[in-house]
């Protein structure tokens, strides 16, 4: 399983069977060759290549990938700049302009190098097909990631948007780490708690009050 940063493999290959491993494997050479997946699979495990463990700051917990034609990136909410921004990510941007300013593109590319995780508890989605792949073969790798988040030594901001990223709390020491847990950015549960929530500017402020640098939200 292709892993561009050896920093996730020890925990991955210490949570997760080698039957594990090799069934996810296999679902993805049957899977792209069957029908129309996304994300492309070369960017399967983008958000992994992206943000190191050993640099990650946030986590952003998203459900599954975008499943619309040139949509999903590997990263949790979101797009290219050329693909009008989906209703979910237009909320984020709103809390955000609302919470530390506007932001004019909605590739979030430069969140993952800063150091927020962009992670979806299910990596694959078939096109047109909303979180068809849940529980297949996706959820013990991401557990285990989020478990290996929290197990590592720094303090960690962990931001669970509505009640499926929520179902990942209960891997996270928050003794060490931080929880925003709130409702969706979904425009059926936005108006639910998540506007006016604060998260970007609740985790930078944990971020520096704990000795880490924190995320330039609008670059």
């Amino acid at each position: 399983m292709p892993l561009s940063h050896t920093t996730w493999a020890p925990y991955i290959n210490a949570k997760l069977t080698p039957e594990q491993i090799n069934n996810i494997k296999q679902f993805l050479d049957v899977q792209y060759q069957e029908q129309s997946i996304f994300p492309p699979k070369e960017k399967v495990f983008a958000a992994l290549s992206m943000t190191s463990l050993d640099h990650t700051k946030v986590v952003i917990m998203g459900q599954d990938p975008y499943h619309g034609l040139g949509q999903a990136q590997g990263l949790s909410f979101s797009v290219p700049d050329a693909v009008p921004a989906p209703p979910s990510l237009q909320n984020i941007l709103k809390e955000l302009a609302t919470d530390i300013g506007p932001r004019a593109s909605h590739d979030l590319t430069s969140w993952a190098k800063q150091g927020v995780l962009l992670l979806n508890a299910v990596l694959t989605v078939p096109e047109g097909q909303a979180n068809a792949h849940a529980g297949l073969v996706w959820e013990p790798l991401t557990d285990a990631i989020i478990q290996a988040v929290s197990d590592a030594g720094e303090p960690t901001v962990f931001i669970l948007w509505g009640k499926f990223a929520q179902s990942k709390r209960q891997y996270i020491d928050e003794s060490k780490h931080l929880v925003l847990a709130a409702a969706h950015p979904s425009p059926l549960s936005a108006y639910r708690g998540f506007f006016g929530s604060h998260p970007f500017s609740k985790a930078n402020q944990f971020l520096t009050q704990n000795g880490r640098d924190s995320i330039h939200w609008l670059e």
